[in-house]
């Protein structure tokens, strides 16, 4: 006699997202692990008295989405710090971030935080400033990161006490007085400034894993640096009080450690794993930072900077690949592409090790065709695509070149693993998904089919997991993403359809049905 299921979903659209991707009704699960799927009629045969009966009433559900590429305790300080990310103009984030300094004054907390401001989308079309942020505060350090996080803001309280630690070229100066406006290693001086403790760390990692459920999330990359997010994350994990599967992308500077302990990529618990090693090669588009071959066109004599220069990557990339790590490299520009691409041929097998590249944001027609030929995963943000309209970011810093910039349809066709991820600019793979489907740019759009496969099997494969995830089958575990709508009937506005629920080992652990 078949043993019973746990829990049978049932009179619903189950997309498989298999190739071809197959529909059913209902999908039963037992032991976290998926054990049939086809009509309600057949799966209701394995309810039993204890099986927990879920009616889909025709709702969507599929494979749960994995977030490629994130930084968890970042979502979280969206939510426990100031959001800049709904400021409309400059004077809307200065307001945001007085009203948080009312109330993080009233909490004991000395610094004035807030995260996610695009200047790019307000008609002053400029950074925040030292006097901008003087009139937050004068007596108390006031700190507002870009969305980008390349970027940072301060008021006169944090240049008084930090700025002798920065490298000039790094601090942007007016008339030799320093803005507030710093980039790259410059911003590094803050985050450990305010870097998180453990006890806050977990605040907000709790918060952001609520958040990651509410948007359909089951699986995350995270990329950490000196932070106890991983320590969180056990913890969890040893609690049982993980919802989200994580795949932990150390840095760089991590590295020696890593050897010693004796982790390598895949090392972990079902919840939990080591996954590749993570490195710079240039900056932003936004702080004009980003590697690029041609000058910027608002920037006619800036090319980007090197980060981590392509020598320095060479070894970081050698050692990590020899040591059995999988390695995933920041690259935007396309000097920075191309750089990354070089130091992978050097190995001997860049797509068995599944090395990455992420955000490929301008990348060449070979090094296109070089992601094909050599198996290096493209790990790349759909939502990055607002800033690749008429009159957005790229427009203003690349010119006729924004329409050469994420291309994920000439990618695919090329045959390049491809792996959707949000960088939590924001945490939303719907968003990440509308933006794919609806660019109106042919080298950068994707089927609704397409898109959601990059943010379920795509990123699976890309953290060595398609065996588990990515699809609705017999033997795959239990991860579903529920959506009230159907993103094939309405794809041309995916951002609006609400998730219903999200199912991570077979347990519920989000229902706004």
């Amino acid at each position: 006699m078949t043993e019973a299921a746990d829990t049978v979903f049932i009179d619903g659209e189950i997309h498989t997202l298999t190739e071809p991707d197959e529909t059913h009704e209902a999908v039963a699960v037992r032991d976290g692990e998926v054990v049939r799927v086809g009509a309600t009629y057949d799966v209701e045969f394995l309810a039993g008295t204890e099986t927990e009966v879920v009616d889909l009433d025709g709702r969507v559900l599929l494979p749960g989405f994995v977030d490629a590429h994130t930084h968890l305790t970042t979502a979280g300080k969206y939510l426990v710090h100031a959001d800049l990310s709904t400021a409309d103009d400059l004077d809307a984030a200065v307001s945001i971030l007085r009203e948080h300094a009312a109330t993080s004054d009233a909490d004991g907390s000395e610094w004035v935080r807030g995260y996610g401001y695009d200047e790019s989308s307000w008609p002053e079309d400029r950074y925040l400033d030292r006097e901008d942020l003087d009139a937050v505060s004068a007596e108390r350090p006031v700190v507002a990161f870009r969305e980008d996080m390349h970027v940072a803001s301060v008021n006169s309280v944090v240049l008084d006490r930090y700025v002798e630690e920065m490298a000039a070229e790094n601090v942007h100066h007016d008339d030799g007085e320093p803005t507030g406006v710093l980039v790259e290693e410059a911003v590094d001086v803050l985050y450990e400034a305010v870097a998180p403790d453990a006890a806050e760390t977990e605040r907000l990692v709790e918060a952001a894993q609520a958040h990651a459920n509410e948007r359909g999330v089951t699986g995350i990359h995270d990329m950490v640096r000196g932070s106890y997010a991983p320590e969180v994350y056990r913890e969890l994990d040893l609690a049982d009080e993980l919802s989200l599967r994580v795949r932990l992308n150390y840095w760089a500077d991590h590295l020696d450690a890593l050897i010693e302990t004796g982790l390598r990529t895949n090392h972990g618990s079902g919840m939990v794993q080591t996954g590749a090693i993570k490195t710079y090669t240039d900056g932003s588009f936004g702080g004009r930072t980003a590697k690029v071959s041609e000058p910027y066109d608002d920037a006619p004599e800036e090319h980007g900077s090197w980060v981590v220069d392509p020598e320095e990557l060479h070894d970081i990339v050698e050692r990590a690949d020899d040591a059995g790590f999988q390695v995933t490299a920041h690259a935007i520009g396309d000097e920075a592409v191309d750089a990354v691409l070089d130091a992978y041929a050097a190995t001997d097998d860049p797509g068995g090790m599944r090395h990455r590249v992420e955000h490929v944001e301008l990348a060449s027609d070979e090094a296109i065709e070089r992601f094909a030929e050599m198996g290096v995963v493209a790990s790349v943000q759909p939502n990055f695509l607002k800033w690749a309209k008429p009159g957005g970011l790229y427009d203003s810093r690349l010119g006729d070149r924004r329409t050469g910039t994420n291309r994920y349809a000439s990618l695919s066709a090329a045959g390049a693993p491809l792996a959707f991820g949000s960088d939590c600019m924001p945490l939303d793979p719907l968003l990440g998904v509308h933006h794919a489907v609806t660019t109106e740019v042919d080298a950068q759009r994707l089927s609704v089919t397409e898109a959601l496969r990059a943010y379920t099997l795509g990123a699976a494969y890309a953290g060595f997991d398609e065996e588990r995830l990515g699809t609705v089958e017999p033997g795959k575990l239990a991860d579903f993403t529920v959506l009230e709508q159907s993103p094939w009937e309405h794809a041309d506005d995916i951002d609006e359809i609400d998730v219903a629920m999200t199912v991570v080992d077979g347990d519920v652990v989000y229902d706004d049905r």
